[in-house]
C-alpha cells in the first residue's frame, strides 16, 4: 500500500507540511517495499486556485491509498475521497517517518471531512 505524506523536505526526517494543496512536496511511502519516493508539488504551489485538487490528482496518479497531512480543505478532501484515498489530518509537528509510524500503529484516525475552509495558505 502507498501512503502519501505532505512534506516540507525531500526525506523521511523532514517535517510534515501542514498544508496539503500547497505542500512543498509529497513523500510516497510504499509499505510493501519499505521505501520512499519524492514527488514535487511545484505545479500546485504556483497555482492561482485549485491547488488542492491538483495535488490530489498527483498523489492519486502515483497510487496513494492514504494521505497524511496537517490540514485539508473541502475541495481537495472531496477529490481525495472520490479517488478512494483515506485522509488523515493533524500530523503537523511530526517528521514524515514519525507520521507513518503513528499511522501504521493505529494512532491516527481517518478524517470525516475537511478541517479548514478553502484557500488556506
Amino acid at each position: 500500500m502507498k501512503i502519501s505524506i505532505s512534506a516540507q523536505g525531500p526525506n523521511p526526517e523532514a517535517l510534515v507540511d501542514p498544508r496539503f494543496g500547497r505542500a512543498a512536496q509529497f513523500l510516497i511511502y510504499d509499505t510493501d517495499t519499505d521505501s520512499y519516493e519524492v514527488l514535487s508539488n511545484a505545479e500546485s504551489q504556483d497555482a492561482f486556485q485549485g491547488a488542492g485538487i491538483k495535488a490530489a490528482e498527483t498523489i492519486s496518479r502515483h497510487g496513494a491509498r492514504v494521505l497524511i497531512t496537517g490540514h485539508c480543505g473541502p475541495k481537495a478532501f472531496s477529490t481525495l475521497k472520490a479517488a478512494g484515498i483515506e485522509v488523515v489530518t493533524g500530523a503537523e509537528g511530526l517528521s514524515v517517518s514519525q507520521a507513518v509510524d503513528k499511522y501504521r500503529s493505529g494512532q491516527f484516525n481517518a478524517a470525516n471531512s475537511s478541517d479548514v475552509r478553502g484557500h488556506w495558505q
